[in-house]
């Protein structure tokens, strides 16, 4: 799995990359066919505080592209709603490649 983690206007530091990962970490265990994740974390120059802090996501999975964003008052709290909104996506994505099995008919006597 290919890991991006970029910061716009905002300095990406260890404690972010580690909370990013161990947040990702949900997502690979529902899915582990994922092949590259972005991450882009940014802070939005905007005069009001009220979500000024965004964070969005492109993730590649076999047979599929994802794509969330979100946007907070704190940048923890935006990665984790990020987080949920991806994890959804992903357990939705997995249910839809499983539900195509078709089951053998019933023998008619």
């Amino acid at each position: 799995m290919n890991l991006t983690i970029s910061g716009h206007h905002v300095e990406v530091t260890p404690a972010m990359r580690s909370y990013v990962t161990t947040k990702l970490d949900r997502i690979t265990r529902h899915f582990d066919q994922v092949v590259d994740v972005k991450v882009l974390l940014s802070v939005e120059n905007e005069k009001e505080k009220e979500r000024r802090q965004h964070a969005e996501c492109n993730i590649h999975v076999k047979g599929n592209d994802m794509f969330a964003q979100t946007a907070h008052s704190d940048l923890y709290a935006a990665i984790d709603e990020l987080m949920d909104k991806l994890d959804r996506q992903v357990v939705r994505h997995k249910d839809r490649i499983q539900s195509h099995s078709h089951s053998a008919p019933k023998r008619l006597m």
